[in-house]
């Protein structure tokens, strides 16, 4: 009996084990204005966006929703002062990633269409 109760709490760790290291973060990347690369990390901690050039994180920690967009509450701008958070939503395709923050219970809105980096 203790044979099994042994092997049976090794197989319930080892797939313990197993569910906690199977998310892998995947990273795209993405031109936005052109010319500025933003890495994008679907990850354990959601969704990040962040400017490769200088660090400058855009979304952090957004959510995937039921509809495959990702959403969250800490987006920021990079044109605008780094104290200013916007509720987020991001849309991808194999192409292209739209970025939209809103403010002020979503009366003020502002979206982008970013390339994809290759």
């Amino acid at each position: 009996m203790n044979k099994i109760m042994v092997a049976g709490t090794a197989l319930v760790f080892g797939a313990g084990l197993m569910a906690s290291t199977a998310v892998v973060a995947q990273e795209t990347s993405w031109l936005r204005k052109g010319d500025q690369v933003i890495a994008v990390v679907d990850g354990a901690d959601g969704l990040t966006c962040t400017r490769v050039s200088d660090g400058f994180e855009m979304c952090h920690g957004m959510e995937k929703q039921a509809d495959g967009t990702w959403a969250g509450p800490n987006m920021k701008h990079p044109d605008m002062p780094k104290f200013l958070t916007f509720d987020g939503t991001v849309i991808m395709t194999s192409k292209q990633l739209k970025i939209e923050g809103c403010m002020v219970g979503g009366a003020i809105c502002d979206a982008e269409v970013w390339e994809i980096n290759n």
